[in-house]
């Protein structure tokens, strides 16, 4: 049992090395997020009073400085707008998918949008070819029994190799504003099943996700019955949780899901049980009296209603220029959700196009936690 005088030993030797850390950092020639650079090392030196095996020391400096090598490689593009595009490392060059993941691909970097894949064969090379070397970023995974990574971007500075599944993942999700899913094997239903998860559970913002297929494919329509039928027809999932996804065989559409998700829409923020959407452009009167008739049953009380930003925007300085919506969401209506931004950017009032590296499009760092 820790006494009052041991608790207080503790307390003044943590104070003692958190200043000679603060004195560190400031020698090191650090300016910003001090703080957190102090937890940072804070959390390893604790690490070291814990114990910690050799093993768990190893994964944690490992992944520190992947995600620190993925976070420099990202940041000359933060301005640019990004989607991940995922799919078989098996597929051929000859196949129709490998032609669609090249097709979509080009057609987003001519709309002013950079690539990221995992930066390997099949699909991977199909989607960074169709980008080209400039609009391509590449985040592969060392791996024993598979091919090398090719050589599908201009140079090292649009490419990084990981050691670990989990800081590779996280990079793939983390700055893009879209998702592309071709057909793959357990790798691709992982990728596409963590971003199901982690929109389904809010940890990530609403993004368009974009199953796309062969023509006349049918391996993301059985997916897709497989979802409707055993896991919502089992109650472990919404019926709705699939509606925020586009299950499709066209280049094209997934092109303008991924492109037409941000025309009028921008972010969200919780304040308390109230969800606040920025938009481009304000609903009119009598739009937002459509919005509460066809959306009544997403709103948990009250109704959807023009705002100016909450105090909480206000403190932090988010998006203060743009207008915005606030309810009262019902909780795990995910698929309402989505139907309302679609809605939004369906507007008469909308603007008819997003700009490439527009706020909307290009404002990376989204949660993913």
């Amino acid at each position: 049992m820790t006494t009052a005088k041991q608790q207080h030993s503790e307390d003044t030797q943590t104070a003692g090395v958190r200043e000679r850390l603060d004195a560190l950092i400031a020698e090191a020639g650090v300016t910003a997020q001090r703080s957190l650079i102090r937890r940072i090392a804070e959390a390893g030196l604790g690490l070291g009073h814990d114990g910690a095996t050799r093993l768990d020391l190893k994964i944690t400096a490992t992944a520190v400085e992947e995600m620190r090598a993925a976070f420099r490689l990202f940041a000359p593009f933060r301005g640019v707008p990004k989607v991940t595009i995922f799919g078989s490392a098996r597929t051929q060059s000859h196949d129709p998918l490998w032609v669609g993941a090249e097709a979509a691909a080009r057609g987003l970097a001519e709309q002013g949008w950079m690539v990221v894949t995992g930066a390997g064969p099949g699909i991977m090379e199909a989607a960074a070819t169709g980008a080209g070397p400039e609009r391509s970023l590449g985040i592969s995974i060392r791996l024993p029994f598979e091919e090398a990574p090719l050589d599908v971007a201009a140079d090292d500075d649009h490419r990084i190799a990981m050691k670990y599944f989990f800081t590779r993942k996280l990079m793939l999700v983390k700055e893009s504003r879209g998702f592309i899913c071709l057909p793959g094997g357990f790798g691709t239903m992982d990728e596409t099943f963590e971003l199901l998860t982690l929109q389904q559970t809010g940890k990530m913002e609403p993004m368009p996700i974009v199953l796309l297929d062969r023509d006349g494919g049918t391996y993301w329509r059985s997916f897709a019955r497989f979802v409707v039928e055993e896991l919502a027809g089992a109650g472990l999932i919404a019926v709705d949780d699939l509606d925020r996804v586009l299950v499709t065989d066209s280049p094209e559409a997934a092109i303008a899901e991924v492109t037409g998700f941000w025309r009028n829409y921008d972010s969200l923020r919780w304040q308390g049980e109230q969800l606040v959407l920025r938009v481009r452009s304000a609903p009119s009167d009598a739009e937002l009296a459509d919005l509460n008739e066809r959306f009544s049953g997403l709103c948990e009380s009250g109704e959807i209603a023009r705002t100016a930003p909450l105090p909480s925007e206000v403190a932090d300085a988010e998006a203060l220029d743009l207008p915005r919506i606030v309810f009262t969401p019902r909780r795990r209506a995910v698929g309402d959700l989505y139907r309302l931004i679609r809605a939004l950017n369906e507007l008469e009032s909308a603007p008819r196009e997003v700009p490439a590296g527009s706020a909307a499009a290009a404002a990376g760092g989204h949660s993913a936690t």
